[in-house]
């Protein structure tokens, strides 16, 4: 049985040693991380103790190179559904709390729940993460399963369907994770939210979650249960941000040792404002814009084959800045309030987890990062062809996964372009696909894209390697 493996002692003897480093020792660390093998929690604190502005720019710069070498200009696209949001936890940061009475709570029945898909679905979306608070009875497993076997069943005009549901859910026991499983699911994701104890312990003062332990080790019980493809989190504001890097290192080495592969993905939300939630309306440990961007650069440092998602808790322009030093999947369009998308109510508010920083429409994020250079994706393709946990990484780690990526990218980019994009979008992402295909493919490949592109452009859909 896994028990507690994060030492508060241990991460605060690490982070004290690494005070103060030459800058030697940072550019060597610096081009290490550039080989892409990844960093030590004793060299990742080095770079977080590191508080030169000159040797910060230089840590940026080696995240860029390296989110560049392995992801190239893709970023993923999702969006989150939250289908209720009765919840028995009384964490000080979440909307949702149990003591928050004023809360309108709400858990959406199937028909609700096809009903918000058909809207996602509308807008060009493939990819879900769904989300629900955790309540013994009217947010159970078995209503979370039904609600995903909805929103897979649900299907529009121009080919509109979910092909990956990535699920947010409380940790569950090995057999409730393998009846997870078989509802087709991609990526569990779960946050420890904080790695440090008492602050663990004052956050949640009531409900199932408070027992770290249990929620620490269930990614172990989900590998355990079959779900191969697990992402872990921090909230950042809660505790000093460096001690949460280096929780977040630990959890991912410990699961790549016990299990013989690491997170799938790493979030990186910051605390935004919630409703009737004091730790959220007043941050205990804020992280500053400055402190963000360098903690997201050193994450892709230490694990530069994770993936990384950023929501829209951050504003558009932060996620502009953030895009390059590492991060590899966002969502777009989102609301964070069950029957969100059908609605928009000005009252939302008293209803969702937290406030948005991005409320932009998914086109118009698309058309702000494709005039960026970045190309979108709606890929689907690894999870529906076993290329998941171990395999995902044998094939990432030697650079074979962009055979896949890059292409995949861009005939689910074509698709949105052809059913849901605007004119401007069309234009924009068009001329970005063009440019992609003459310095990006050799002629080989250029050719068999090509090809590929124009079935989608004559109407076929689903098209991946």
């Amino acid at each position: 049985m896994i028990k507690d493996f994060i030492d508060d002692v241990i991460i605060e003897n690490i982070l004290d040693k690494a005070r103060n480093p030459s800058k030697e020792q940072v550019l060597e660390i610096i081009a290490k991380a550039k080989i892409l093998k990844g960093l030590t929690p004793e060299e990742v604190a080095v770079l977080l103790q590191t508080e030169d502005d000159e040797l910060i720019a230089q840590i940026w710069q080696a995240a860029h190179e390296i989110k560049e070498a392995i992801y190239g200009n893709r970023l993923v696209l999702f969006a989150p559904l939250y289908v209720a949001n009765l919840c028995a936890n009384n964490c000080l940061y979440c909307g949702f709390r149990s003591d928050n009475k004023d809360l309108n709570r709400v858990a959406l029945t199937m028909d609700q729940i096809n009903k918000e898909v058909k809207v996602l679905e509308r807008e060009g979306h493939k990819r879900l993460l769904m989300l629900c608070g955790e309540h013994p009875t009217r947010s159970s497993l078995d209503y979370f399963m039904e609600a995903i076997e909805t929103a897979y069943s649900v299907k529009t005009e121009h080919g509109g369907e979910i092909r990956r549901i990535n699920v947010e859910l409380a940790p569950l026991e090995i057999d409730d994770f393998k009846r997870l499983k078989k509802t087709g699911i991609g990526t569990y994701l779960l946050f420890q939210e904080t790695y440090h104890h008492e602050t663990y312990k004052k956050m949640h003062p009531s409900g199932p979650k408070k027992d770290y332990s249990y929620r620490l080790t269930a990614m172990h019980r989900a590998q355990e249960g079959g779900i191969d493809d697990v992402g872990m989190g921090a909230l950042f504001g809660l505790y000093d941000y460096k001690f949460e890097v280096l929780g977040l290192l630990l959890h991912a080495l410990q699961l790549e040792k016990d299990c013989g592969v690491g997170p799938h993905t790493i979030s990186i939300p910051r605390l935004e404002p919630a409703f009737n939630a004091p730790a959220a309306i007043k941050p205990p440990h804020p992280v500053s814009d400055h402190d963000f961007k360098k903690l997201v650069a050193i994450i892709r440092m230490a694990v530069p084959y994770t993936g990384m998602i950023l929501t829209t808790r951050e504003t558009a322009a932060m996620r502009a800045e953030v895009f390059a030093l590492g991060v590899s999947q966002i969502s777009a369009g989102s609301r964070t309030n069950p029957g969100g998308y059908q609605e928009d109510s000005s009252d939302a508010f008293r209803a969702a987890q937290f406030n948005l920083g991005d409320t932009r429409t998914l086109d118009e994020v698309i058309l702000d990062i494709t005039e960026k250079g970045h190309i979108p994706s709606f890929c689907t393709a690894c999870y529906r062809l076993g290329r998941t946990g171990k395999d995902f990484m044998d094939l990432a780690k030697p650079g074979l996964i962009q055979k896949f990526c890059q292409s995949n990218a861009l005939f689910s980019f074509k698709e949105y372009l052809q059913d849901y994009g605007s004119a401007a979008t069309r234009k924009a992402g068009n001329m970005l696909i063009t440019r992609m295909l003459e310095n990006k493919f050799k002629p080989k490949m250029k050719k068999s894209i090509m090809n590929k592109l124009q079935k989608i452009e004559d109407g076929k859909r689903d098209v991946y390697i």
